[in-house]
C-alpha cells in the first residue's frame, strides 16, 4: 500500500439480510490523514458499512478494503492499526474507568500514557469510579479516551459523542483536530451535522445503501445557492425580478430596507452591485450549511430514505458494534444474532478485548 493509497475503500459493496438490501452498491474512499464525514439517516447503511470494514460482518458482494487488505480475511492484523468507538458503549460494570482503560490499551499493545492522562483531564473523567456508577456520557468518555490514546493509524467513530454534553463535544472536536494534525485518519459517522461540518475534510452522504454524493464542503456547495441578507438605505432597484434571485423578501425597518433572498452564484457579483448602489448598511452572504446540503439529498422527509426493513438491519449494527479501542471481537460464521449467519449478536467490550 502506497502513502497515497486510500485507507478505506469500498466498491459496489452490498449486504443482504434475507430479502432486505442494507447496502446496495456502496462506494466509499477515505484518504490518508483526512477526517471523512459519513452521513445518512437511520437505516441508510452507515453502521452496516462500518461493521463490514471492521471484519465483523461479511459482505454479500462487492469490494471492501482497509489499508489495502480484506477486513474479513485479515481482521486481527488490521485491528492492530485502528481504534473504534460506537455510540452505545458496553463496559465491565465492576471495574473502574481506569481499569477499563488499561484493558483496552492492552489490546493495542500499550498506549501513550502522557496522552491518556491529558485526555482524562480534557474529558473531566474520574477514572477511580466504577463503571456501574457512570452515566452514559462518562461511559462514552472511557471509550473515546481509549481510542484517542491508542497509537492507531485510523479512528473509526460511529456516533462517538452520543451522551456527551456541549462542553465535552467541544473537547472531542479539539482532540480530533489534534489527532488529524498527527497524521491520523478518521472515519466519522454522526447525526450531529455541526460536528461533521466543523471537523470533516470530505463528506460522503449515503441513502438506501448507496453513496449519493461525496466531496469537500466547497465541492458540495459549488452548485448550491447562498442566502443573502442585506440592509440598505434604499430599495435595491429591480432586485425582486433580477436574474438568479429567488425567495425574495423585503420590508422597511427602522428607516432601512431589509432584504432576504437566495441567489445563483453566477449572478452574485451583479446582485452585490445593485445592493451597493442602494447603500449597504449591513450585508451577510451565507453558503448552505451541511444540514441543508444533507436535506437536499433527501427529497422525502428525513428518516424515510431507507427502504422498508433497512432501518432494522442498520440498527442491528448500532446495537452490536459496541467495542471501543479494538474491534477484534468477531464470532465464527453461524453465530446467533444475524439472519445471514455471518455476524455475532451483541459483542460487549469484554468480548471484543478478549
Amino acid at each position: 500500500m502506497t502513502d497515497t493509497a486510500p485507507i478505506v475503500r469500498t466498491e459496489g459493496l452490498t449486504k443482504l439480510f434475507g430479502t432486505v438490501r442494507a447496502l446496495d452498491g456502496l462506494d466509499l474512499i477515505v484518504r490518508p490523514g483526512e477526517v471523512h464525514g459519513f452521513l445518512g439517516p437511520n437505516g441508510a447503511g452507515k453502521s452496516t458499512t462500518i461493521r463490514v470494514l471492521l471484519g465483523l460482518m461479511k459482505a454479500t458482494s462487492g469490494r471492501a478494503e482497509l489499508f489495502g487488505a480484506d477486513p474479513w480475511h485479515d481482521a486481527p492484523r488490521l485491528h492492530s492499526r485502528l481504534a473504534y468507538v460506537a455510540g452505545d458503549v458496553a463496559l465491565w460494570p465492576g471495574l473502574t474507568g481506569g481499569q477499563c482503560l488499561d484493558i483496552l490499551g492492552a489490546t493495542h499493545g500499550g498506549v501513550d500514557e502522557r496522552r491518556r492522562a491529558d485526555l482524562i483531564e480534557r474529558f473531566e473523567l474520574d477514572p477511580t469510579k466504577r463503571v456501574r456508577d457512570y452515566s452514559k456520557g462518562n461511559r462514552q468518555k472511557v471509550a473515546l479516551i481509549a481510542a484517542l490514546a491508542a497509537d492507531a493509524e485510523l479512528l473509526v467513530l460511529d456516533e462517538p459523542t452520543s451522551g456527551l454534553d456541549p462542553l465535552m463535544e467541544q473537547a472531542f472536536q479539539r482532540c480530533i483536530r489534534d489527532r488529524r494534525d498527527d497524521g491520523v485518519t478518521v472515519l466519522l459517522s454522526s447525526h450531529i451535522m455541526g460536528e461533521v461540518e466543523a471537523l470533516a475534510d470530505r463528506v460522503s452522504i449515503i441513502r438506501r445503501g448507496r453513496t449519493v454524493t461525496s466531496g469537500t464542503l466547497a465541492e458540495l456547495r459549488r452548485h448550491t445557492r447562498p442566502t443573502v441578507h442585506a440592509v440598505t438605505a434604499l430599495e435595491p432597484a429591480g432586485l425582486a425580478g433580477a436574474e438568479g434571485v429567488a425567495q425574495h423578501q423585503s420590508q422597511r425597518q427602522d428607516g432601512h430596507v431589509d432584504s432576504r433572498f437566495t441567489v445563483d452564484p453566477d449572478h452574485l457579483d451583479a446582485i452585490l452591485g445593485r445592493l451597493h448602489t442602494a447603500g449597504i448598511h449591513t450585508l451577510t452572504v451565507t453558503p448552505p450549511s451541511l444540514d441543508e446540503l444533507f436535506l437536499r439529498n433527501y427529497g422525502d422527509p428525513l428518516g424515510s430514505g431507507a427502504a422498508p426493513g433497512a432501518a432494522s438491519s442498520d440498527a442491528r449494527g448500532d446495537a452490536s458494534g459496541n467495542a471501543a479501542g479494538d474491534a477484534s471481537g468477531r464470532a465464527p460464521e453461524g453465530a446467533s444474532g444475524d439472519p445471514s449467519g455471518d455476524v455475532p449478536g451483541d459483542e460487549s467490550l469484554a468480548e471484543a478485548a478478549r
